[in-house]
């Protein structure tokens, strides 16, 4: 019970760089929160424009195939997952974001 009671200690009345531990823990929450809410709205714009997409394919007036997506994927997508891991790594207190996150995707 010492390490709890010393991580509530720390909580409450500590400091890191003069701001208080509390407010660390509070701002990545609130980002995830404003980004899980634009990206639920965002979600829906997107799953609109995929069908468009994939009736304009389905006429033929727009050529897409299987080959150019998957390229994409194989050129862009160790980026992505770079950049995300490095956005997760900068936040401090990852988990409070991601807790935003889901929690600004739910309330959408």
């Amino acid at each position: 019970m010492g390490i709890l009671d010393e991580l509530l200690g720390f909580l409450t009345q500590g400091s890191i760089g003069g701001i208080p531990p509390l407010v660390l823990m509070i701002i990545p929450f609130i980002v995830g929160l404003i980004i899980g809410y634009f990206v639920k709205k965002l979600l829906k714009i997107a799953v609109i424009a995929i069908v468009i997409i994939a009736v304009i394919t389905y006429f033929g007036f727009f050529g897409l195939s299987w080959g150019s997506l998957t390229g994409l994927i194989d050129t862009y997508g160790s980026q992505v997952v770079y950049y995300a891991g490095l956005l997760m790594g900068i936040l401090p207190l990852g988990l409070g974001f991601v807790i935003g996150l889901v929690v600004g995707f739910i309330l959408a």
